[in-house]
């Protein structure tokens, strides 16, 4: 089985890499089929990859019933973690959300309850944070959830939220290939043991090596709009990163998918977050955890990640939607 760690101060154990289930919700995502995805996440889960993340807004829901019907006959074997959305962020809308996730996901508690972008951002009405961590505190005590996070929340919005209430996790785009998380919120993590729950720890398909020069995306899937995709130079200097990370993978025996995930889940406090379309995609990931990196392999990875990291701008925002 896969080796838990303790989320933040909790005595919950998760996993080191958390199934992602954003693309379960289907909505700007092409080719995803829920049959796939529910033998997807059994898969992941027979594999060792016990932590399941997901959200209201993925599907409106849709997300979150795919992953009752995959796993609810074995809730006491995993954890669930879902997030609220901006637009929910009032005591009652934060209440309401949390019996909406609760039906969705078939269960009377929720392990890891997260805020999934601060309130104000994509048009949403701007709540003191202290009106919605009472909410949340509120659920804690009632046994509804279990503890509580935040996602794409920067270090003053971390802080902010933590005068209000234990925060055990953080979620930001985190990969060798995107690492603005290291800067601010990694130091201050670590120093009040947060655990940083990274997403697109793949840099959204990119650190798997088969998008070629070439590529051109299907219409309607969003990666079309992440600045290292359509950025010229950054396309480039990403496909050379690759070429130097190619050996380093054939040295470990393992895809470059996993050699990225191993690297960030021997970062301070880092967990994966990697979603899957199929079986096999499922029991690759939860292979990453398994081989141990060498520290010569790890810095000579580090360096190269930077060949693509050093040039970009402040914005911690990777789309340009």
């Amino acid at each position: 089985m896969m080796q838990t760690r303790s989320l933040g101060t909790s005595d919950i154990q998760i996993t080191p890499i958390l199934m992602g289930t954003w693309q379960a919700g289907k909505r700007m995502w092409v080719g995803i089929e829920d049959a796939e995805t529910v033998k997807a996440i059994r898969a992941g889960v027979k594999a060792g990859i016990t932590t399941i993340d997901t959200a209201e807004v993925y599907g409106e829901g849709h997300s979150e019933r795919i992953v009752a019907e995959a796993v609810s006959d074995i809730r006491d074997q995993v954890v669930y973690a879902t997030k609220v959305f901006a637009n929910h962020m009032k005591y009652d809308q934060v209440i309401e959300a949390c019996h909406r996730s609760l039906n969705n996901l078939k269960t009377d508690y929720i392990d890891l309850y997260q805020i999934h972008w601060p309130s104000g951002t994509w048009n949403s009405e701007v709540v003191p944070i202290e009106e919605t961590m009472a909410a949340l505190n509120e659920l804690k005590q009632q046994g509804k959830v279990r503890a509580l996070g935040v996602s794409n929340f920067s270090r003053s919005q971390l802080e902010a939220a933590s005068q209000y209430g234990r925060i055990e996790s953080i979620q930001p785009p985190y990969s060798l290939f995107w690492r603005m998380a290291e800067q601010e919120l990694m130091p201050y993590c670590v120093e009040h043991n947060i655990s940083i729950l990274a997403y697109s720890p793949l840099a959204q398909g990119l650190l798997t090596g088969k998008f070629g020069p070439d590529h051109q995306f299907a219409e309607g899937d969003h990666r079309s709009k992440n600045k290292l995709f359509h950025i010229k130079e950054n396309y480039e200097r990403v496909q050379n990163a690759l070429d130097k990370l190619r050996p380093i993978a054939e040295r470990n025996h393992c895809t470059l998918a996993q050699l990225a995930i191993a690297w960030l889940i021997a970062q301070p406090q880092a967990h994966a977050i990697v979603g899957a379309r199929n079986v096999e995609q499922a029991v690759q990931n939860a292979e990453a955890a398994q081989g141990t990196l060498s520290a010569a392999d790890l810095s000579e990875i580090d360096t190269i990640g930077r060949i693509v990291t050093d040039p970009l701008d402040d914005s911690p925002v990777m789309w340009d939607f």
